[in-house]
């Protein structure tokens, strides 16, 4: 949502790309719906990529526990593998049918799970892929990936999108919601949420089953 928010304010027209992986739950897709039409989205795709198929993940299979007991050091069972090399494949093929060289993901780096497909090495290695596999970049149309919350904490995106007018309860963070439509409120990506309102002052709209 705020890297969605960042592009537009830079004068970037938004094609909107959805990656419906048949994670556990849909609630992020309706967010995504809800964001591309709030920010003006020239176009939303929503794109279905069974990774369930190949499981491997808590987020893809439905037989590995969501952990619940606070962000560690090691990468967590919720690493999807390979999904944001996936993604942005994808991503990159639609960008370059449509005309589009700069693609926008909202990977962080800072206060995350440890992700390696989140760490500027791979967002730089990646750039450089895009430019030698595709027809643009070998006729000197070069691409650009854009990670702009790369090197920003939580609490620093929690900040932007205050200051970009954005309401936050748009955005969907939980990996494992609670009945009744709660954010689970133990999962790592519920922690460091709530951690990153917390840390910048700012309301969260979160309604969460625990509050850990």
């Amino acid at each position: 949502m705020v890297a969605a928010a960042l592009a537009r304010e830079q004068g970037f027209a938004i094609n909107a790309l959805t990656i419906d992986y048949n994670q556990r739950h849909r609630r992020e897709l309706d967010a995504a719906l809800t964001i591309a039409a709030r920010l003006h989205a020239r176009r939303h795709v929503i794109l279905p990529l069974d990774l369930s198929r190949f499981g491997g993940s808590a987020l893809t299979d439905e037989g590995i526990a969501v952990p619940k007991d606070g962000v560690g050091p090691d990468i967590p069972v919720t690493y999807v593998p390979g999904r944001n090399l996936l993604f942005l494949s994808l991503t990159l093929a639609w960008a370059e049918a449509i005309g589009s060289r700069d693609i926008f993901i909202g990977v962080n780096a800072l206060d995350y799970s440890g992700y390696p497909d989140c760490r500027p090495e791979f967002i730089a290695a990646f750039q450089d892929i895009a430019n030698l596999a595709t027809k643009a970049g070998a006729e000197g149309s070069e691409f650009r990936i854009r990670a702009p919350l790369q090197h920003l904490g939580k609490a620093d995106i929690a900040r932007e999108a205050q200051r970009l007018g954005l309401d936050p309860g748009m955005s969907w963070s939980c990996y494992d919601p609670a009945p009744g439509g709660l954010a689970c409120g133990l999962c790592d990506s519920c922690r460091l949420r709530r951690a990153g309102f917390a840390d910048a002052g700012v309301h969260d709209p979160t309604r969460y089953d625990t509050q850990g």
